[in-house]
This record gives C-alpha cells, sequence and structure tokens, in this order.
C-alpha cells in the first residue's frame, strides 16, 4: 500500500531516544536553563538531523518529547524549522512531558510552566502540544480541577495556533468512565490523544473503542516486551481505533528492547500500511 492511501504516520523522538542520546530536562521544580544530559548515551543522531531521519523512513510528520530540545531560543526554532522544510516533514506534536494540574499547591506553578512550553511549542511551528491531564487520584473535585486547568490551556494555545491534546496518561484517568467525564467538560479547543500503550488489562480492546471517538491523533504503540512485534496485540488495537471511526494520524512509538529503533519503527510502519492495505481490500 502506498504512503498516500494510508493514514498520516509521525514518529516521536521518545523512538529513537537511543539514537539522540541526550536528554535536556526541564520540570516545573527544575525550571532551568537547558543542559545536556546522557541519559540514554552521547547518542549518534543531533535533533536537527532528525526530519531528515524520519524522511528517509517515508514518514512525514514527527513529535518531540520537551526533554529533547537542547534550546528554546528563537534561533535554533529557526534552524529546526529549517530541517524539517528542508526534509518535507511537518512538527505534528511538542510532548510536553512534565507538571500536574491537578495538584492542590503547584497547580498554578505548573500551570504557568506548561503554558511557557506551549509558547515554545508555537515558536517550533508545532501544530498541537500534548499535556498531561493531571496525577491525582480521579476524584470529581480532581477531575474538574483537570478541566478548569485544560480549558485554560486549550484557550491560551489556540490563541498561538497550538491545539491541545492530552491522553489517559497516569493516575486520573484509568478508563473510559473518568475521561469520558472530562471530555465532557471540555470545549473544542482541547483533543484527545489515542495512545495504544497506555491501556491494558481484559477490557483492553473494548476500552480503545469506547474512547476513540475522541481522538483526533494516536500514539501506536507495538508490544515489543518479547522482543518481537505481538502481532495479534496491534491487529486488535487498529482494529479497535477503526471500530471508532479514528483514521489517524498514527504516531509510531517503539520501546522495546531492541537497540535497533529504526528497524523496528519499519516494522510498525509496514504493519499499519499492510492492515489498511487490507482494510481496503477487503471494501472493495
Amino acid at each position: 500500500m502506498s504512503a498516500e492511501k494510508s493514514p498520516a504516520l509521525a514518529v516521536s523522538s521518545w523512538s529513537l531516544h537511543r539514537a539522540l542520546g541526550l536528554t535536556y530536562p526541564n520540570r516545573p521544580d527544575h525550571d532551568v536553563a537547558l543542559a545536556p544530559e546522557p541519559t540514554f548515551g552521547p547518542g549518534r543522531l543531533d535533533l536537527l538531523d532528525l526530519p531528515a531521519a524520519v524522511a528517509a523512513l517515508d514518514i512525514g510528520r514527527i513529535e518531540l518529547c520537551s526533554f529533547h530540545l537542547p534550546s528554546r531560543d528563537a534561533d535554533y526554532a529557526d534552524q529546526f524549522k529549517a530541517a524539517l522544510e528542508k526534509a518535507g516533514v511537518v512538527l505534528q506534536t511538542l510532548l510536553i512531558e512534565y507538571g500536574d494540574i491537578t495538584h492542590p499547591t503547584t497547580r498554578e506553578r505548573d500551570l504557568a510552566w506548561i503554558e511557557s512550553w506551549i509558547d515554545t511549542a508555537a515558536l517550533f511551528g508545532a501544530e498541537q502540544a500534548r499535556v498531561i491531564a493531571g496525577r491525582a487520584p480521579p476524584t470529581r473535585d480532581a477531575l474538574d480541577l483537570s478541566a478548569a486547568g485544560l480549558t485554560r490551556l486549550g484557550h491560551y494555545g489556540e490563541a498561538r495556533g497550538v491545539r491541545i491534546v492530552t491522553e489517559n496518561w497516569y493516575e486520573l484517568l484509568p478508563g473510559p468512565r473518568e475521561l469520558r467525564y472530562l471530555f465532557d467538560r471540555l470545549d473544542e479547543t482541547v483533543t484527545l490523544n489515542g495512545d495504544f500503550g497506555n491501556w491494558s488489562g481484559p477490557t483492553k480492546y473494548a476500552d480503545l473503542e469506547a474512547i476513540f471517538d475522541l481522538a483526533t491523533c494516536c500514539h501506536a504503540k507495538a508490544d515489543f516486551s518479547n522482543g518481537i512485534l505481538h502481532a495479534e496485540d496491534y491487529r486488535r488495537c487498529l482494529d479497535a481505533a477503526d471500530a471508532a471511526g479514528f483514521r489517524g494520524p498514527y504516531t509510531l512509538i517503539y520501546d522495546g528492547p531492541d537497540e535497533d529503533e529504526f528497524a523496528n519503527l519499519l516494522l510498525e510502519r509496514d504493519f499499519i500500511r499492510r492492515h489498511y492495505e487490507n482494510v481496503r481490500a477487503s471494501v472493495s
């Protein structure tokens, strides 16, 4: 199946964290100048070379983890946008990896910190920014706090041309009931990033189908826990998204034990393209 006929695909910088090696930690409780740390080794891929590396996979979209940015300055943003343009790649999402907008005492600090990273997303030309809905247990009060905070962030992003997405990450959103309670209280400025890797247990596929009508993007994380792609699980995740009417984009997430991240991203890419080739054949 050609890339043109398959859903749009993206690659997350997390999927290449070994190749990138360095991280530049910045959190609300550690809001300091960015400095490199060899978290995953010295790395062999510079972030400015990431767009070309992703284009070489025949994929035209990327997502960046906030801790992979070595600079938030305008000059670096211009260099990165030039690398994107040269490679013909779109910056789909800046993944803002920290912050708890449901914390009773540090909520305002974290909201302000997230807003500063939404500014960075706009500076780098990202279509959207993924934020964490909260890390509190899923009480009604916590969910209502999250809804208020996400609404604030959604309008902040809208004013800067950045759509805000969130996902069922951490304790606040353990299942479809909590997720739908939250989204019933949000407006169109906030949408859902579905994530295959965030759901587990005997109701995994039913849960995915129950929430994917809310999704505008998806982290398509295959299970490589045994060192090989778990094909039946990946197919059933895609089927659940299909059944809910989701048609992409899918962001490839590789988090397995094999050091060859690029080879395993190709496995995910080809699996998804074959899946939709089969879907197309079955309805033609």
